[in-house]
């Protein structure tokens, strides 16, 4: 009934889609399985994506010819870049989408795509023999066989929804869990563990009064994600913010005693960073309010996702609460929020390719792996599925390094560190932030993909750009940055053509003739300033694109800044190359601590860059190493 297959995905959700792009992009015959056609890249819980950090991977996927940027162009109903107040290397793009229409583009492109297949059922087994994966069995018992399989299972292994004191299965609202998968990982010699996250009310926008809020518009002119020829929007729908009182807090602690969390019948971490609505008004005692985002869901719904309020109370205590915060008090609830338990396997189970160590060819990504969000599920997606097809194609895995992108640095943490809660990517996390800027990754990742790609059968969605093209406008970026550099380097500006403009930004007058790039340096100067005032420079800069200009200016700027971080990876870098002999016996190092012979031993770490960054393993442990490697 079916043909052996390169690659099978298993799930359909942000890793899942991206990995069987990554995969399909490069070549191979990719199987997409899922439980529930209809809900292929669904939004689970909000109806975003990027944010801090988070949006900074949204674009490295995108430059490594992912969709998540693309679709989320095409699906935005408002988008902002966050942190202007602070140095470029923390601004962050995010946009609101449509999260019927974001799950709709996502299948299209997928359908549309002539490598990717699909199969409608419950994946409950691995193929394994010898050691070596080939394929799944499903819940209707067929097996389907294939060289590489990629899990994104989300939350849906062995899910559990929490509601107050009621609980039943599920991987996500009205949808079932997954069973098998579990059971066999763990006979073939994997350790699991319990994670949690939860999701909050949707609510019935008609029912909300928005006077009672403040108004939270997007940017203009609007962002966008991708670096291809996507639509920027032009009509926007605002959000609106609200907070919680001490009121709502006394209404929700009357539910504590019947709360899945606080009475231990959730026994898996929940995410640190976005925590559910108790958790925050217990942790946080002090605070008499929380602040509340009011997301719409589309353009043609008037459903309100509650950013802020994910919950796992009983339904009668959320809907109380909620109608006495201000602009909520006639609200309907279209349905509560819950918390879901569901099984991962830490990640330092795995290769830094995301393939594990105990089955070959054998890939985890997403949830799986521990971390929440969107946007590092797509990531790790997308690196499993190019790496899938890299490794039945017997070729070396395409590894970011942490100077290269936050990609690099969330699978490095993955791998090395570990993760016994929900990991989630931060601006803080990334060692070389000013190197990995939002507007650059197209310069950092798309040259890494092309010689990727090289001799490979590569292949695209009608519409979507190749890597050949990417680069083009990669080398226009380039030449662009070049240009106007040089531009300000050789241009003078006398003082009455400038100091006008000085004066209103707060910056000293020149005396005499100043060239331009000393002027740029300046604060409170930028481009848009200088061009109001200086019509040859606004006539040059009308040429290129508005993405192009940023990425010239901060350039300019920060030049200082980015060699210094750029001369610091170089340094580190050379421990990244100085690679560990592959069956080296840590054992023998009994100079070294034993927990650092365990995690050595365990781990198998390429470099000594990487046994350097994983927990346990000393700067005296990494000497040793050095000395036995003859270095």
């Amino acid at each position: 009934m079916f043909p052996k297959y390169d690659v099978i995905v298993v799930g359909a959700g942000h890793a899942g889609c991206e990995a069987a792009i990554g995969a399909a992009n490069l070549g191979s015959k990719v199987l997409l399985v899922t439980m529930n056609m209809q809900t292929i890249a669904q939004m689970s819980c909000n109806p975003a994506m990027g944010g801090v950090a988070k949006g900074q991977i949204v674009r490295e996927i995108d430059a490594l010819g992912g969709y998540s940027g693309i679709v989320t162009d095409h699906t935005a109903v408002q988008f902002r870049m966050l942190n202007l107040s602070k140095g470029p290397a923390m601004w962050s793009p995010r946009a609101q989408s449509d999260r019927m229409l974001f799950a709709a583009t996502w299948r299209q492109m997928l359908e549309a795509h002539p490598n990717v297949d699909f199969w409608q059922d419950m994946v409950a087994g691995l193929l394994v023999k010898n050691g070596v994966v080939g394929g799944v069995v499903t819940g209707m018992g067929l097996a389907i066989e294939s060289q590489a399989v990629v899990l994104t299972n989300g939350t849906f292994l062995n899910g559990i929804i929490h509601i107050g004191e009621k609980q039943f299965g599920g991987g996500r609202a009205g949808e079932k869990a997954s069973t098998g998968i579990t059971e066999q990982l763990i006979q073939l010699g994997f350790e699991a563990g319990r994670m949690k996250t939860g999701t909050p009310p949707r609510l019935d926008g008609r029912s909300l009064d928005y006077s009672r809020m403040e108004v939270q518009e997007g940017d203009s002119p609007a962002g966008k994600f991708s670096y291809t020829d996507t639509p920027r929007l032009e009509r926007q729908l605002p959000c609106h913010i609200t907070y919680t009182s001490q009121e709502v807090h006394d209404i929700l602690k009357e539910g504590f005693e019947k709360s899945p969390m606080f009475q231990g019948r959730i026994q898996g971490l929940g995410p640190r960073y976005c925590p559910s609505i108790e958790d925050k008004i217990n942790r946080f005692a002090d605070k008499e309010r929380h602040q509340l985002f009011v997301e719409p869901e589309g353009w043609d719904t008037c459903e309100i996702y509650v950013n802020g309020f994910s919950s796992s109370l009983p339904e009668d205590v959320q809907y109380k609460a909620l109608r006495k915060i201000a602009g909520f008090e006639n609200a309907k609830m279209f349905r509560p929020g819950y918390a879901i338990e569901y099984d991962y396997f830490p990640p330092n189970q795995l290769k830094l390719s995301l393939e594990t160590h105990l089955v070959k060819n054998l890939f985890f990504a997403g949830q799986i792996n521990g971390t929440t969000g969107y946007e590092e599920a797509g990531c790790q997606g997308l690196m499993a599925g190019i790496n899938a097809h890299l490794a039945i194609n017997e070729q070396e895995p395409f590894i970011l390094k942490r100077s290269e992108a936050y990609i690099g640095v969330l699978i490095d943490d993955l791998v090395n560190k570990g993760t016994e809660e929900p990991y989630r990517m931060f601006t803080s996390r990334a060692e070389y932030r000013i190197l990995l800027r939002q507007d650059n990754a197209d310069l950092r990742l798309t040259p890494l993909m092309e010689k990727l790609a090289v001799g490979s059968s590569q292949l695209v969605v009608e519409g979507v750009p190749s890597i050949a093209k990417r680069m083009e406008k990669v080398r226009e970026k380039q030449a662009a940055a070049k240009t106007i550099e040089q531009y300000f380097k050789d241009t003078s500006v006398t003082p009455d053509a400038i100091n006008g403009f000085l004066e209103s930004v707060e910056s000293a007058p020149i005396r005499q003739q100043v060239k331009l790039h000393g002027i740029l340096l300046r604060p409170n100067v930028d481009l848009t300033g200088l061009r109001s005032v200086l019509p040859d420079l606004d006539s040059l800069l009308n040429q290129y694109d508005p993405d192009f200009l940023s990425e010239a200016e901060t350039g300019m700027k920060y030049d200082g800044y980015i060699k210094k971080e750029q001369e610091l990876a170089d340094k580190m870098l050379r421990l990244e190359e100085l690679k560990i002999f592959e069956n080296f016996d840590y054992q023998q190092l009994t100079s070294i601590s034993k927990e650092a012979r365990e995690k050595l031993s365990k781990m198998r770490p390429r470099t000594i860059g990487q046994a350097s960054r994983i927990s346990g393993v000393t700067p005296a442990d990494v000497s040793v190493l050095l000395v036995h490697m003859g270095r």
